[in-house]
């Protein structure tokens, strides 16, 4: 076997076993939930800061009131409070997932190579001289030995080193359709009104059978047709957008409208309590 096979192997079999799916799934679904908890935020913002719920359970905006001067008058402006403030909308933009795996292989390798060769002789001899027998004995021996030894050893290691580089950018996004279009109908429910409310008549004075529309519109900013009350028994009907009362002139005089205080609010200025209106007959 060729010597860095085995370090292939054992290479690709670590790179094999590395979790890849945590490496990469786990910063992303960090960021997954980091987008949802941003999420959820602003959804506790909107309903903290700029909702609120009535006694009848009903969510109202939150109006931000406030009086300045205009054209030398004294207005109240009324204000959804979502208009003015920013509402927190972070969203993730862009993830960079960088990941680097560092491995050096480890492997041993070891070669032995034993070679001996021995050889034993023996010789022996007899020798005989005339007629005397003089016997003489030779004896030799001769041993050869060889031996051979060679080793070698090649050796390697390696190890394994994973690093991981996320880099994750986030910003102030652009608020969703939904939102947008709701902020642009609460931007235009912006509204100027009198401090000390106004009741107006379509007419100061008209003709028996003639319509006239009254309107009363609250220091609030919000219209309060239920709270005009018309004199000498007149029925008034409710206009159909619920802004105002409308009737038909009377076979009278004159005509007094006044605010019923019961459908007031208990801290309206005794001014603005006191508020009427007279529409005369014509001659």
């Amino acid at each position: 076997m060729a010597i860095g096979s085995g370090v292939t192997s054992s290479t690709v079999s670590a790179l094999n076993g590395l979790p890849f799916e945590n490496i990469i799934g786990g910063p992303l679904n960090a960021c997954v939930l980091a987008q949802k908890e941003a999420a959820l935020t602003t959804i506790d913002f909107i309903n903290s800061v700029g909702l609120t719920t009535d006694q009848n359970g009903r969510t109202e905006a939150i109006y931000v009131h406030f009086t300045f001067v205009q054209n030398g008058r004294k207005v109240n402006i009324s204000v959804p409070l979502l208009t003015i403030v920013p509402i927190p909308y972070i969203a993730i933009n862009t993830i960079d997932i960088n990941f680097k795996a560092s491995i050096t292989g480890s492997e041993a390798t070891s070669d032995s190579i034993s070679d001996e060769e021995s050889s034993n002789t023996t010789s022996k001899s007899n020798k005989r001289i005339g007629l005397i027998l003089n016997r003489k004995k030779t004896s030799m021996t001769s041993t050869i030995s060889t031996k051979r030894d060679s080793k070698s050893t090649q050796d390697s290691s390696y190890s394994i080193e994973a690093t991981v580089d996320v880099a994750v950018h986030a910003s102030q996004d652009s608020m969703p359709a939904g939102m947008a279009k709701i902020l642009e109908m609460l931007g235009s429910a912006i509204d100027l009104c009198n401090p000390e409310g106004e009741l107006t008549v379509s007419a100061d004075s008209a003709k028996e059978g003639e319509v006239i529309t009254v309107t009363y519109k609250g220091s609030d900013g919000v219209y309060h047709p239920d709270a005009i009350v018309l004199s000498n028994n007149v029925n008034a009907t409710i206009t159909a957008d619920g802004v105002g009362k409308y009737f038909t002139y009377p076979n009278a005089d004159s005509v007094s409208i006044t605010l019923d205080p019961a459908k007031l609010s208990s801290d309206l200025s005794d001014t603005e309590k006191g508020l009427s209106k007279t529409i005369t007959k014509v001659a």
